[in-house]
């Protein structure tokens, strides 16, 4: 039987999304490992969407909360809002109560991944305080540390993404995800994957 990863995310601009493609990408490289890519329900009615000049959502099913539980292993993903994940995943994590009571998701590991609009705008802060939700669920942190290698020392370039997961700067949104950006979430699905399946097989 495969082992399922997914990679649930919101997007409202496209620049998580494209970073949720590659990671889906790179989970989906190792071998005996189904990756599966969700984007959580979108809370802002569709006039304000259009007033902040959101594009249409993509054709990605929408998740429930009770879907997480068919899951061995996730990467969540989601812009920031003032150094935290946006509304919507908030919102969505806050239905999976049910979950929660029952300990579904308790031991199972999980990254993040997030995309803020500036360098000081909090890829770190974001990460940080998205681990209580892990938390309270009992799942299992996994952040990619230096494990990318080179990549998490280039000074060259403007570079999203830290130890704690992938990530990019939308800027102004105009700014899309650097070829290391991508490079980096296509690790991460690769990292957490390779995890995922050793602590299932270990089972």
């Amino acid at each position: 039987m495969a082992i399922k990863v997914y990679i649930v995310y919101y997007s409202m601009y496209g620049h998580v999304e494209k970073l949720a493609e590659e990671i889906k990408k790179g989970a989906a490289s190792v071998e005996g490992v189904e990756a599966k890519i969700w984007q959580v329900p979108e809370t802002l009615p569709d006039e304000v969407l259009t007033k902040m000049g959101a594009p249409s959502k993509s054709d990605v099913p929408i998740i429930t909360p009770n879907e997480l539980a068919e899951a061995d292993g996730f990467v969540f993903g989601f812009p920031t809002r003032f150094g935290m994940m946006a509304a919507q995943f908030k919102a969505f994590f806050d239905a999976t109560g049910s979950l929660w009571r029952m300990q579904q998701l308790a031991g199972k590991p999980a990254g993040i991944f997030y995309s803020t609009g500036s360098q000081g705008g909090g890829q770190e802060t974001t990460a940080l305080t998205a681990i209580t939700q892990l938390v309270h669920h009992g799942m299992l942190f996994v952040p990619i540390g230096y494990t990318f290698g080179a990549g998490m020392f280039d000074m060259e370039k403007v570079k999203g993404g830290s130890p704690y997961g992938a990530g990019t700067y939308a800027g102004d949104g105009s700014r899309q995800p650097s070829e290391l950006e991508l490079q980096q979430a296509f690790h991460q699905g690769k990292y957490i994957a390779t995890v995922t399946k050793k602590l299932k097989e270990a089972a």
